[in-house]
């Protein structure tokens, strides 16, 4: 079992300043599951009441000179604390800088080892981080867990491809900060987040307790997917009617999910996704939350970068 592989000044910038500090908020340890193509972060993937996030990247965006071999397919995965990983780049990131980009610009190598480590009868496995400056060299080793065994391998594959299942209907939320400005005040309201979404385009949020009912509505958002005609008479009626009517009518689903998993979905923010959307899944299962990044200077999707959380909901739903 053997991974090696350069960091590319890209692929730092991305771990380092957006996605490793969004995977950080998601939650302490992660799946790192490297293939022949791809290196995916998974957050809760064999667990079924937290949120589950995926950040998946091809092996050209974050890396070169990648090269992996093993038994199961060459397949590896292993857990890791993300914040010793992220405090690892970092380090290795402010030693790259010491000599400039010049022709002798420092390179970081990442790697699988096993180690003895001080006080230990047994090697541990690590992955280890490798940079070499103009007047100095520093090696991290960031400890991982034991590489999981070929069915833990296939049981992390199975469910990943469970969770790239797609919601019938997808709605595209533009603006992220108004929805985490909106969530964060709800907060204080109360633990459970009802959300609908219509295949006219229309999400609507709301909480509610014996006192109060908070809610917010995001109308004529793009749909992907299944879509509807909203019809015209209910133009003037209510939010919260029309969204009934909707749901009456098969044009709509509802789901309750968890204000603190609504929120912590919301932490992606920090990998600076150009847009979100939003989908519940069929018969409810749970509300699927997708970010879209784009290639700088266009509106064309990056289709080597993929993030998305699928939080659990708290009843059947309605559908």
């Amino acid at each position: 079992m053997k991974f090696k592989a350069f960091l590319t000044q890209h692929g730092v910038s991305l771990l380092e300043k957006r996605f490793l500090p969004a995977l950080d908020k998601m939650g302490k340890i992660c799946h790192l599951f490297l293939t022949r193509d791809h290196a995916i972060f998974l957050h809760n993937l064999l667990n079924s009441d937290g949120v589950q996030c995926i950040a998946q990247f091809r092996k050209e965006a974050l890396f070169d000179d990648y090269r992996i071999s093993s038994q199961n397919e060459d397949r590896i995965a292993f857990a890791i604390d993300v914040s010793l990983l992220l405090r690892a780049v970092r380090s290795s990131v402010s030693i790259c800088t010491e000599f400039g980009n010049g022709p002798s610009a420092n390179r970081l190598q990442i790697k699988l080892v096993k180690k003895l480590p001080p006080n230990c009868t047994q090697p541990m496995p690590f992955l280890t981080f490798e940079t070499k400056g103009y007047k100095s060299a520093v090696i991290q080793d960031v400890p991982i867990s034991k590489p999981l065994s070929r069915a833990q391998v296939l049981e992390l594959q199975t469910a990943l491809d469970t969770a790239q299942d797609l919601p019938q209907t997808l709605v595209q939320v533009p603006d992220l900060n108004q929805l985490q400005n909106f969530v964060e005040r709800m907060k204080h309201v109360g633990d459970l987040l009802n959300v609908s979404i219509s295949k006219y385009g229309d999400l609507h949020v709301q909480i509610s307790t014996t006192l109060i009912t908070l809610g917010a509505e995001f109308r004529k958002l793009l749909v992907i997917g299944e879509q509807a005609e909203a019809p015209s008479e209910d133009r003037n009626l209510s939010a919260q009617t029309r969204s009934e009517r909707a749901i009456s009518r098969g044009d709509a689903q509802s789901v309750q999910v968890s204000v603190k998993h609504f929120s912590r979905s919301l932490q992606c923010h920090l990998a600076k996704p150009d847009c979100a959307f939003y989908g519940i899944a069929p018969l409810g299962a749970c509300l699927t939350v997708i970010f879209q990044f784009f290639i700088p200077g266009t509106h064309q999707t990056d289709k080597s970068i993929s993030l998305h959380c699928r939080l659990p909901v708290l009843d059947p739903g309605s559908n």
